[in-house]
């Protein structure tokens, strides 16, 4: 009998999806095997080809995002966003496609020209995370696919039915099979894709420390594309502002969405400290009016559970552990059921602890740590291995023009969450969030590669200077 893989609903526990373990050499050989074709197809194609995948994942729109509530517990309006973003991936991938990788002609002396053209790499291996089984993924290969290379994909093992479900409306579009191949698994089955021989590439969205792991294991290949997009220990920093409301929406927002499941969710809150006080009294009423529940409860909740009880408990062992270091809370982590990875919003404040630990701890708790100066603040805010997200609270202009220039991050707001980044931009960041290859509008930047060639219709050619008489 094959082993398989069965995915759980985290609100309820109950099993969804099941599915036989895949194996990465059959699914890297259909691949090799079908990509050639695909390339040689005329880009026109390509993308008319992905438009109709656009037009099918809109036809299934209902049952697709519930299908991501029930597997990830996010709420359905959550959701329904993300479905969302992935059929607006399409039209903005053809934008930066013609953008980042169109061709390009400079006419030269004597009838001669410079060109550059893109060519795709080939079999490019896409390993997706749970948080966002579908836009995530998604964002790698629809711009793979254009570009003309075919794709492996291997969805987090916490979150196959979404990858299954994603895979058929390409292949439901025209997509050739040989072209999307779905890998089930779990790690091993990663690590194999990830070691393959035959892939010319790794499109990875996931933690640091595996996308470290990666980096080193891709060191000795250098003919092979290696795009990490990684996590963050994102600050928020609040100076100079009267409307410590909005202040307190934004902070909740960048902290807790997703039950801070994110990438770019705001970890560490960096106050001033003539503002502490007020603040955080806004703030903890707002995390105490946030309703947490299942993905189709009514009234809907701003979050959902965290992905399941292994999260949970590590969640919990990782705020008991700031305790101990001498973290005061605000606002405890509570779990209402032991036997569901439901969390409440959690704040501590880390001013005066021993240590703070540059953790990226993914889920729904909140650092504080008080600054007398914005220069502290800002040194504060760089204290971190990481570098995507950073958001500066003021209505102070001159406050946030310091913060721009010296912050160390790929995604730098002013006024807005940490989180919710537009695709029609480049989303990267440094340091431990990733290794240059920004994802979102310049994904197509890691999907093909320029050729550059110097063209004139017909050869002419002298030696001028260095030859015998003859």
């Amino acid at each position: 009998m094959s082993a398989k893989i069965v995915s759980f609903e985290p609100a309820t526990g109950a099993a969804l999806w099941e599915g036989e373990i895949g194996s990465a050499d059959a699914e890297v050989a259909a691949a090799r095997q079908g990509w050639a074709a695909w390339a040689a197809r005329p880009v026109t194609y390509r993308i008319e080809t992905l438009r109709r995948f656009a037009n099918v994942v809109r036809s299934r729109h209902e049952a697709f995002a519930d299908l991501i509530a029930r597997e990830t517990g996010k709420p359905l309006w959550e959701a329904r966003t993300e479905v969302d973003t992935v059929i607006a991936k399409v039209d903005i991938s053809v934008t930066a496609y013609s953008d980042r990788t169109g061709q390009r002609r400079v006419e030269q002396a004597m009838g001669g020209r410079l060109a550059v053209r893109h060519k795709p790499h080939g079999v490019l291996a896409v390993l997706g995370p749970y948080n966002f089984p579908a836009h995530l993924p998604n964002g790698h290969i629809v711009p793979a696919l254009i570009a003309g290379n075919a794709v492996v994909f291997k969805p987090s093992e916490k979150t196959p039915a979404t990858g299954a479900f994603l895979i058929d409306c390409y292949r439901e579009a025209g997509v050739p099979e040989a072209c999307v191949r779905l890998l089930i698994g779990g790690p091993d089955e990663g690590r194999a894709l990830s070691a393959h021989p035959d892939i010319d590439g790794l499109l990875f969205t996931g933690s640091a420390r595996t996308g470290i792991a990666l980096n080193r294991q891709f060191a000795e290949r250098p003919e092979k594309i290696l795009a990490l997009e990684m996590g963050g220990n994102n600050p928020i920093v609040v100076f100079d502002t009267p409307d410590l409301y909005s202040a307190a929406v934004l902070v909740v927002q960048s902290a807790f969405t997703s039950a801070g499941q994110r990438c770019t969710a705001g970890r560490r809150l960096i106050v001033d400290q003539k503002l502490y006080d007020p603040l955080m009294t806004e703030i903890d009423r707002l995390a105490g009016r946030l309703i947490f529940g299942e993905p189709h409860s009514d009234p809907q909740p701003f979050m959902g559970p965290v992905i399941d009880n292994d999260a949970a408990d590590m969640l919990q062992e990782s705020f008991l552990s700031l305790l101990t270091r001498g973290g005061k809370p605000v606002r405890y982590l509570e779990r209402p059921m032991d036997d569901r990875p439901f969390l409440s919003p959690a704040i501590i404040d880390m001013t005066d602890a021993a240590d703070r630990p540059d953790v990226e701890l993914f889920g729904p708790i909140l650092q504080v740590s008080r600054a007398d100066s914005f220069d502290a603040a800002i040194r504060e805010a760089n204290a971190t291995r990481y570098g995507l997200s950073a958001t500066l609270i003021s209505q102070n202009p001159a406050l946030y023009d310091q913060f721009w220039a010296n912050i160390r991050a790929g995604i730098i707001n002013w006024n807005r969450p940490t989180n919710g980044a537009s695709s029609a931009a480049p989303f990267g960041g440094i340091g431990w969030s990733g290794n240059h290859r920004p994802s979102a509008y310049y994904a197509a930047d890691y999907c093909a590669y320029p050729v550059v060639s110097s063209e004139v219709d017909q050869a002419r050619a002298s030696i001028g200077i260095g030859l015998r008489d003859g």
